[in-house]
């Protein structure tokens, strides 16, 4: 009776998993037998898969769109006038220059740019400026004049006396802007809102102290 012998080859045994060569000093040398490229390819894609997802998720921080960063280079006092008939009041000309910052990849137009100064918590005027353009991760400055008519209450009188002679006068502002962010054919609205305390040092005409923060 004849045997059929079998088509498939036998299992490997341990020792087929490894090459003897000879060396130089008579004792051979062993070295690996290295699996299928499909094996090695299936044992580094879960390498590959984490590095495009770290390359993604470094391009969304980048491209995300962010707020602008707004704040006061300069804040003058221009003209003082004290008024004592009929009542007692001051008039104030602000000459104020502002740094807009753009912290994107991608270029910026504002539409509109709105400063309003307060003093000692109460709002004394504002200024609107026009369309601006600042380019991607640049700085654009935006100059502004600022006419502060009948400061008539007695306190707020005083007070303003007081810092004028001491020679440092303590300013509030708060920024607007509005716009789009553009990329290519494609544009993001724009609304940032920032505040920033200032104090001025009225005898050289410069800024003492600032802080800025932005609003939500």
């Amino acid at each position: 009776m004849a045997l059929h012998k079998s088509t498939e080859p036998p299992p490997l045994s341990p020792t087929h998993c490894y090459t003897q060569i000879p060396s130089q000093h008579g004792e051979g040398c062993v070295l690996p037998f290295y699996g299928h490229p499909a094996t090695l390819f299936r044992c580094r894609w879960p390498v590959t898969t984490t590095v495009l997802l770290l390359l993604l998720s470094a391009l969304v921080y980048v491209c995300w769109p962010s707020d602008p960063m707004v704040e006061v280079v300069r804040l003058r006092l221009n003209k003082i006038r004290i008024h004592t008939l009929p009542i007692i009041n001051v008039d104030l000309s602000l000459y104020v220059t502002l740094k807009v910052r753009n912290l994107d990849v991608y270029s910026m137009d504002f539409t509109s740019l709105d400063v309003a100064v307060k003093y000692r918590g109460k709002r004394l005027g504002h200024v609107r400026s026009d369309h601006g353009h600042v380019r991607a991760l640049g700085s654009s400055y935006v100059d502004a004049e600022i006419d502060l008519r009948g400061i008539s209450v007695l306190s707020d009188v005083v007070s303003l006396l007081e810092d004028l002679g001491r020679g440092t006068v303590p300013f509030d502002t708060v920024t607007e802007v509005s716009g789009k962010l553009g990329l290519f054919f494609f544009g993001f609205p724009l609304k940032a809102k920032s505040s920033c305390e200032v104090l001025v040092n009225t005898h050289s005409q410069t800024i003492a102290r600032q802080t800025c923060y932005p609003e939500r």
